[in-house]
């Protein structure tokens, strides 16, 4: 009989969409952090570099694509420009819930100066028009209706670029209440209903290769088999 332990150890979480852009209607939808996005450079600066357009006026380069690839990106006309920052901001924040993370690299893209998106965060945070930890349970919340485990979640936060002291509070405090146990076996029930007849080992390789990807533990997903499959 295959061991979950020795099934899962060959194949690292994959979590279901990461990395494909999707839109802005709720904490776990907004777009991936750091994914297109212009990370800074040694310097504290973002990446893409600027370009001389019309009468010397110092702009970043036009022409750059949105990260969902659905049009150009707006660029600020001054980049240290801190209160048409703060507007892109709160629109931003408008759209759909963000982390500080993912607030920070989307204004980096629209071409405002790195210490002028800190600091414009910065004070979003301060007037909690920006919270993290708030933001960091949604995803949590949203992981657990898709019966992702600890592992999951926390690659998922990462990912939404929530601070990483931050996410592990909200990941221990999910899992000390029994969130992600009960996702293992409402993932465990679904699957014993969708593979109902077949052979008892291709049910439990299915049910692991599901539950590895969505970052359950290998202990958790054993119970699980051992009870439905």
């Amino acid at each position: 009989m295959i061991d979950a332990k020795d099934f899962l150890a060959s194949r690292p979480p994959v979590l279901d969409g990461v990395g494909t852009p999707e839109p802005d209607v709720a904490p776990a939808f907004d777009e991936p952090h750091g994914s297109g996005a212009m990370a800074r450079d040694r310097h504290g600066m973002c990446r893409g570099g600027r370009a001389r357009v019309g009468g010397g006026a110092d702009r970043r380069a036009v022409g750059r694509r949105s990260r969902g690839g659905f049009g150009p990106v707006t660029l600020a006309e001054d980049p240290q420009d801190v209160d048409s920052c703060r507007e892109a901001a709160l629109r931003l924040l408008d759209a759909a819930p963000r982390s500080s993370g993912a607030l920070r690299d989307r204004l980096c893209d629209k071409g405002y100066d790195a210490d002028v998106a800190d600091a414009v965060v910065t004070r979003l945070t301060e007037v909690r028009l920006l919270d993290d930890e708030s933001y960091a349970q949604s995803v949590v919340r949203y992981c657990a209706g898709r019966m992702m485990g600890a592992r999951g979640t926390m690659m998922e936060l990462s990912r939404k670029g929530v601070p990483r002291e931050i996410a592990r509070r909200a990941v221990a405090q999910a899992d000390e209440t029994g969130v992600f146990e009960d996702a293992a076996w409402e993932l465990g029930r679904r699957y014993a209903r969708k593979t109902e007849g077949m052979d008892p080992d291709k049910r439990r390789q299915r049910f692991w290769s599901a539950g590895g990807r969505k970052g359950h533990d290998p202990e958790t997903l054993r119970r699980v088999a051992g009870e439905l499959l």
